[in-house]
């Protein structure tokens, strides 16, 4: 029988092979999964032997990962603000990135009382429901067109016991019938409309690394010509649904922050500002509705 040792050696080897950026981290955390052992068991235990079965598994995942399948894909687990999601082929997996919309959104609701977010294009749900993870009096609206994607995002609703505090619509952006049916509703007026739409050109998806252009959702990469169709329809409409000195919050390429902000700009959008990541590219463009003195001026 192999011990632990052995076989996260082989495990590493494996994914090194298969030319895996991160090879030994993944071949780690794929026996983390699937042994359920910590690291401080596996360095007191290096030399234990592992069960056939576990033996088994854990190679059939690396073997998948070899294969540059996302790790997510494979332990269906991410973290992102700090909680855990559940994820799979059905949705983008959560990139550290997007916490940098998270964290500017945060610091703009934090002074609200009873904050109301809508969440165009959720996905997995992890931008809406870690906001309402943060701010106890808040509720919110997660949108997106994918029935799939928003049967993820129920899941992670569910798991993060957030039922009562978050709504999950199928619509094809403000298309559908929640948004048509309510269309100047003043119930539908929110503090913050936050997304990170799909913002890649159609050309440029065939040049993406393999997990993405081959494991993620299309429908969710897909920006159609330019990268820009998303930014332009929502930015359009968003407001009618804030209400005045509301935030329009961003996600965006990194050469997309001057395009997305006269975008905003275009439709009446003030104090637009283009927010940086930690390695200094431009990945979040915010901006505020008109104040109603404003507007009629």
């Amino acid at each position: 029988m192999q011990t632990f040792h052995e076989l996260l050696t082989q495990g590493t080897q494996l994914l090194m092979n298969a030319g895996i950026e991160e090879a030994r981290l993944d071949a780690w955390l794929l026996l983390e999964y699937t042994a359920d052992i910590s690291r401080a068991w596996y360095y007191a235990h290096p030399e234990s032997e592992v069960n056939e079965k576990i033996v088994s598994e854990y190679l059939s995942l690396c073997q998948k990962r070899a294969e540059h399948i996302p790790l997510q894909h494979l332990t269906h687990q991410t973290c992102f603000m700090g909680y855990d999601f559940y994820v799979d082929e059905r949705v983008l997996v959560p990139r550290q990135d997007t916490e940098v919309l998270a964290e500017e959104a945060l610091h703009q609701l934090r002074n609200m009382r009873n904050p109301r977010i809508l969440d165009m294009c959720t996905g997995s749900g992890c931008l809406l429901l870690s906001l309402l993870m943060e701010l106890p009096d808040a509720t919110g609206t997660g949108v997106d067109i994918s029935a799939a994607a928003l049967a993820v995002a129920e899941r992670n609703r569910k798991n993060l016991e957030l039922e009562k505090r978050a709504v999950l619509v199928q619509s094809d952006t403000f298309s559908g019938d929640y948004f048509q049916k309510n269309s100047g509703n003043i119930s539908l007026e929110y503090d913050m409309l936050i997304s990170n739409p799909p913002y890649i050109p159609t050309e440029d998806i065939g040049k993406l690394m393999e997990e993405v252009r081959f494991h993620d959702p299309v429908l969710a990469l897909d920006g159609r010509e330019d990268g820009l169709y998303f930014y332009r329809r929502i930015t359009e409409q968003a407001g009618k649904y804030l209400k005045p000195g509301g935030w329009l919050m961003y996600e965006i390429g990194c050469e997309q922050g001057a395009d997305v902000s006269a975008i905003m700009q275009g439709e009446g959008f003030t104090e637009v500002t283009v927010k940086k990541d930690l390695a200094g590219l431009d990945r979040v463009v915010i901006g505020k509705k008109q104040m109603q003195e404003e507007q009629h001026v």
